[in-house]
C-alpha cells in the first residue's frame, strides 16, 4: 500500500524576503522619468504647466522608445515653441534661444550668431534643431540621456551664479512687443501705469468692495432696492384705485 504524500507548508529560506511586486517596479521607473521629463521642460519653457505637457513624447520617454535627447528635439519642434518663440523673434534672436537652452551657453560672437542665422535662414528650423542637437559639443557635454544644463554657472567668487540662460532671453524682443502693442493684443506700461492709478470714485465704481465699504454697499443698495419698490407699489396704487 502506498504511502500518502505528507503534507507541508510553503516557505522560503528566509521568511522575512518580500514578494517583489511588478507594479512597485513599474512607478519605480516611472519616478526616475519623471525628474529629467521636468528638467527638460524647465530648460525649454522655463516652467512646466499642465495645459502645455507634451503627453505622446512624455509616454515614448518613459516607455524608452526615444531618448532625453529625441524628447528634447520633440519639445523645440512642438506647436507651443513654434507659436511662443519661433514666430515672435527673428533669426538671430532664435539663434540665441535655442543655443541657451540646448547647449547650456550663449553665442561666443557675432559672427556665431550670424552663422547660425544663415542656417535658420536656408535651410529652416528644423534642420538648424538638427544641426544643434547633432553636433559634437551636444553629444559630449549631454549625450543621449542627460537633460541639458547651463555651463559653468557658479562663478569664481561668488555666492551666487548669475540668472539661468533661459530666464535671460524673454520669450520675444522689443520688436513683437511693439507690434502686439500697436495691433492692442499687448497693453503699453504706460497705459497699466494709467489704468492701474484709479481715483477713490473709480475704485468705488470699478472694484468689488471689502471689509466695512462692502456692509455699506450692501446698506445702500438695500436701502435703495427699498425705496425703488415703494416707489413701484405707490405708482401702481395710484393707478389702479379707483375713487
Amino acid at each position: 500500500m502506498a504511502i500518502p504524500p505528507k503534507s507541508f507548508t510553503v516557505s522560503t529560506q528566509n521568511s522575512r524576503v518580500e514578494a517583489v511586486s511588478n507594479q512597485n517596479i513599474e512607478t519605480n521607473a516611472d519616478n526616475e522619468k519623471e525628474k529629467p521629463i521636468k528638467n527638460c521642460y524647465q530648460q525649454v519653457f522655463f516652467h512646466l504647466l499642465e495645459n502645455d505637457r507634451e503627453s505622446y513624447l512624455e509616454s515614448q520617454l518613459r516607455n524608452n522608445s526615444i531618448t532625453v535627447r529625441d524628447f528634447m528635439r520633440g519639445l523645440f519642434l512642438s506647436e507651443r515653441f513654434r507659436r511662443g518663440y519661433v514666430e515672435c523673434n527673428n533669426n538671430y534672436r532664435l539663434a540665441e534661444q535655442v543655443v541657451a537652452r540646448a547647449l547650456g551657453r550663449k553665442v561666443y560672437n557675432a559672427e556665431e550668431k550670424q552663422s547660425l542665422s544663415i542656417i535658420i535662414a536656408e535651410k529652416g528650423f528644423n534642420y538648424f534643431i538638427d544641426y544643434v542637437l547633432d553636433s559634437n559639443e551636444y553629444m559630449e557635454r549631454f549625450g543621449y540621456d542627460i537633460p541639458p544644463s547651463e555651463v559653468s554657472r557658479v562663478l569664481p567668487g561668488q555666492a551666487k551664479g548669475s540668472v539661468p540662460l533661459y530666464q535671460q532671453y524673454p520669450r520675444y524682443g522689443i520688436d513683437w512687443q511693439k507690434n502686439l502693442i500697436s495691433n492692442r493684443f499687448m497693453m503699453s506700461i504706460n497705459d497699466h501705469l494709467l489704468y492701474s492709478n484709479k481715483t477713490s470714485l473709480e475704485k468705488l465704481l470699478y472694484e468689488k468692495p471689502t471689509g466695512r465699504t462692502l456692509k455699506l454697499w450692501i446698506l445702500a443698495l438695500a436701502t435703495t432696492t427699498g425705496i425703488a419698490i415703494w416707489i413701484i407699489l405707490a405708482i401702481f396704487r395710484s393707478t389702479f384705485t379707483i375713487n
